[in-house]
Formats: structure tokens, C-alpha cells, sequence
């Protein structure tokens, strides 16, 4: 797909390419943070600059770039929106980041997500997009408070054990 200077960025921003994403596909500029980068590398399947996709791949992971599918899916898709769903770090004064995104795309006519948490570095002033894991993030759960077993005395304070009190009327 041909994105012209004034096209809105396909990364969704709001913003035109020239004023987004534009500049650092071009080389002109470095993201300044996690999230930028992975606005631009949206963009650059859209622009179809796989050059770029693999040049803001860390250095040492660049081995496992296969070029072929990412021209076949870049080209094969039409790339119809970006969400950031979260960013964990990150910012230009960082060395680490998290940017959990959802990629709208449709191939062979069907309407289809990519949804991932992906992980940046930044080396020599240059982010790099190291990996990312697919699916939603998942968030350990911490109880305030210890698990009440079947037999343990009821939280309620009847007396009772649980399974016969309050846990009889969960079930």
C-alpha cells in the first residue's frame, strides 16, 4: 500500500504519516520511546518497509527474521488499525519497555487481530523490539486474604464449616 505525507497514520494516532510515523520509517529520526517504535514497525507492515522491520529488530535476534513472511503478511493484509492497550516503561529516559498492542488486519476477506505484549531495549540511544509474546498479558493475582478450604471454620462466624454454611450457597 502507497502512504503518502498527508494519509493519516495507519498506527492510528490521529496524526498524518509525515507528522507520525513517516519519520522514522524514513530514517530521519529514532523513536523516542517503546511505544513509538511499535507505532512505527504498524506502520511499516501498512507501508510495506520491511527493511525498516527488520533494522529495529535487536541486532542479535535479527537471525530469526524471516523475511519471506513478513512480505507475504505485510503485502497479503490490509492493515485497518492499531490499539495500545497498555505500556510498561519505556520512555525516552528508559533502557527496558512493554507495549501490549491489538493489530487490526484483514487477509482473504476476513477481519482478524494480532494481539501481543511486546519487549524493547534501547541500545546506543536506539530502541529495538526484542520479542513479544502473543495473547492478552497475563496479571498474577495476589489474595489479600488465604483461601478458605471446605473444612475451615465458615469466615462468616456461625461457627459452621465452610462447605455447610457459606460455601453451600456458592455451589
Amino acid at each position: 500500500m502507497m502512504i503518502t505525507a498527508g494519509d493519516p497514520c495507519p498506527c492510528s494516532s490521529g496524526e498524518s504519516f509525515a507528522a507520525c510515523c513517516g519519520p522514522y520509517i524514513a530514517k530521519e529520526r529514532a523513536a523516542p520511546t517503546a511505544e513509538a517504535l511499535m507505532r512505527s514497525r504498524y506502520s511499516a507492515f501498512a507501508a510495506d518497509a520491511i527493511d525498516y522491520l527488520e533494522d529495529t529488530l535487536l541486532p542479535s535476534t535479527r537471525g530469526d527474521f524471516d523475511r519471506q513472511s513478513v512480505v507475504d503478511w505485510a503485502r497479503n493484509s490490509e492493515w485497518t488499525g492499531l490499539e495500545i492497550v497498555a505500556t510498561k516503561d519505556g520512555g525516552e529516559t528508559d533502557r527496558e519497555g512493554q507495549v501490549e498492542f491489538i493489530a487490526h488486519f484483514t487477509m482473504d476477506g476476513e477481519k482478524r487481530t494480532h494481539h501481543e505484549t511486546s519487549r524493547f531495549s534501547k541500545k546506543e540511544g536506539r530502541w529495538y523490539y526484542v520479542d513479544g509474546r502473543v495473547g492478552k498479558r497475563q496479571e498474577t493475582v495476589v489474595r489479600s486474604t488465604p483461601k478458605l478450604g471446605r473444612n475451615d471454620p465458615c469466615s462468616c462466624g456461625s461457627g459452621k464449616k465452610y462447605k455447610k454454611c457459606c460455601g453451600a450457597a456458592a455451589a
